[in-house]
């Protein structure tokens, strides 16, 4: 079969050049081992607006391998399969795989093939063969949010190990009459045999454990074997990689437990302070990451939490999500930050439903629209600044009685005529119809007023807050929860060490997380020099 022919032996006709030729040759590069023979399977309606988009994305696609190869039929809507030697696997698009999800359709290829570092190790693996009965999985997407490729990404690949699994990845504004229907109003949302999952950002593990409550398994945790190692780092964020790699640089036998690699920086667009990099995103940065990991003999156990940490005769030994138990002398704890909540009546009731974390994954949803951004800080300002262009109004309210944020930043929101500027404020609660948001209540701080503000959209961004619970027990926390440490990166506890956002460092930031967490290996291996790890 020729490059670009239709798998019934007619060419496809070439209708548009969608990919530039740099991007050609990295995929044609890409596919050099593929051993099957793939087709992308169309099905689509001759007068669907995106159709020439869709057939000339996978003509250009098939052009780049002569195991790739197209075929056209006609249907009622859009969507497309992909048949590895002729028989379809449980992996169906219902959207053009452009923007984000590009690579997801790469990735597809290659995992059906059994190629990709993203498939997962053994023990997840069996976990996820081990999952009982069908599922059906329905991921609502945008082409626009960053958090969506993980996990569509690791549906595909349970999908992939598991036959019983069917994946189908659905563009929100391609599909809108039915994401509005299930009035979703965040993406991601995973349904599973037609009961909402998951919303928002979620690791392969997190998916993984939530699909054995659905379904069951029947996957034996029992024979998982101790494993020993010199270090374990605890978290996959920047300080975590740095003290993997200047730990590996050592000689030490070195393992990452993690959800995954990359932590806050994968939620991360732009990226403007690295030194010596004046601009990059926080996915390039994560592949670099991974790309410098690999490097070095480091056994990246992610997907995975820590679930219970002791010491048991100077070992830290610790218990993961899926049952491990490992061992080591030194710890090295860079679990990193998560989005801190407001935890006032009605927030947790309309995650996903009008309450949002991430203004340039879900914004797009409100298109129109009137929303409000929690927060005055730079991430606040940022989001408040994205939001302009899309909401028909954006009002940021904020607790201090003047914006925190750069003055840069405060600049650019002159500007903007649609955005209105509250200081000073409380906010009380959120309230809703039962299906989506309707208002918020505020109290001005000064006057005591209590004010109601219709909208549609909730964007929290009041700050960070560390991942330090399954920690707190073995070594001292502050009041906020970041871990206290010496100078030197080391806790009250010998043998165990903090970096990065977990950590009572000042300034969290990328460069100072890399820089805490090669600190911390090193005084770890200083301490194992001088036998100070007990």
């Amino acid at each position: 079969m020729q490059q670009g022919e239709t798998a019934l032996g007619s060419p496809c006709s070439k209708i548009s050049i969608m990919l530039e030729q740099a991007i050609k040759d990295q995929i044609t590069s890409l596919f050099e081992g593929l051993i099957s023979n793939f087709t992308f399977q169309i099905e689509i309606s001759a007068t669907h607006p995106n159709r020439e988009e869709l057939i000339g994305l996978l003509q250009d696609v098939a052009s780049c391998s002569s195991k790739v190869a197209c075929q056209i039929n006609e249907g009622a809507d859009l969507e497309f399969k992909i048949l590895k030697d002729g028989k379809p696997a449980s992996i169906l698009f219902r959207a053009v795989p452009t923007g984000h999800e590009f690579s997801s359709l790469l990735l597809a290829l290659l995992n059906m093939d059994g190629i990709g570092k993203n498939l997962p190790d053994e023990l997840i693996r069996n976990r996820i063969t081990g999952l009982n009965g069908k599922i059906r999985i329905q991921s609502f997407i945008s082409l626009t949010c960053t958090n969506c490729p993980d996990v569509v990404q690791a549906l595909n690949v349970m999908s992939i190990l598991n036959s019983e699994i069917e994946h189908q990845i659905i563009d929100g504004a391609i599909n809108q009459k039915e994401a509005e229907e299930l009035n979703i109003q965040a993406v991601p949302s995973v349904y599973a045999n037609g009961e909402l999952l998951h919303v928002g950002r979620a690791s392969l593990g997190e998916l993984l454990t939530k699909l054995e409550e659905l379904s069951g398994t029947h996957y034996d945790a029992s024979t998982t074997e101790l494993k020993k190692y010199d270090v374990i780092i605890a978290g996959g964020g920047p300080s975590g990689v740095s003290a993997a790699i200047y730990s590996a640089r050592k000689g030490l036998k070195v393992a990452i437990v993690a959800d995954n690699i990359g932590g806050q920086v994968t939620e991360t667009v732009g990226i403007e302070n690295m030194i010596s990099v004046p601009q990059t995103t926080g996915s390039h940065l994560v592949a670099n990451l991974k790309l410098h990991l690999n490097e070095y003999p480091v056994d990246l156990l992610i997907n995975r939490k820590i679930e219970q940490v002791e010491l048991v005769g100077g070992e830290k030994q610790i218990r993961t999500s899926l049952g491990e138990i490992l061992s080591a002398p030194a710890l090295i704890i860079a679990t990193g930050a998560s989005w801190r909540r407001l935890n006032i009546p009605g927030e947790r009731n309309y995650i996903g439903s009008g309450v949002a974390f991430c203004a340039h994954c879900d914004g797009p949803f409100y298109k129109g629209k009137r929303v409000a951004v929690v927060g005055g800080g730079n991430s606040g300002i940022e989001a408040a600044i994205d939001l302009a262009g899309i909401a028909s109004e954006v009002t940021i309210l904020e607790y201090m009685y003047e914006l925190k944020g750069d003055q840069i930043l405060q600049d650019k929101l002159t500007g903007l005529s649609n955005v209105k500027v509250v200081t000073g404020v409380d906010i009380r609660s959120i309230e809703g119809d039962g299906a989506k948001v309707t208002s918020l209540q505020f109290r001005h701080r000064d006057s005591g007023e209590n004010v109601k503000l219709d909208l549609d959209g909730i964007f929290v961004q009041i700050g960070l807050t560390a991942n330090s619970s399954v920690f707190s027990q073995l070594v001292e926390v502050n009041k906020g929860g970041e871990i206290v440490i010496d100078a030197n990166c080391r806790t009250n506890v010998a043998g165990v060490y903090a970096a990065g956002d977990v950590s009572v460092v000042p300034f969290k930031q990328i460069v100072i997380a890399m820089g805490e967490g090669s600190k911390a290996a090193l005084s770890a291996f200083e301490d194992k020099m001088k036998d100070r790890l007990n």
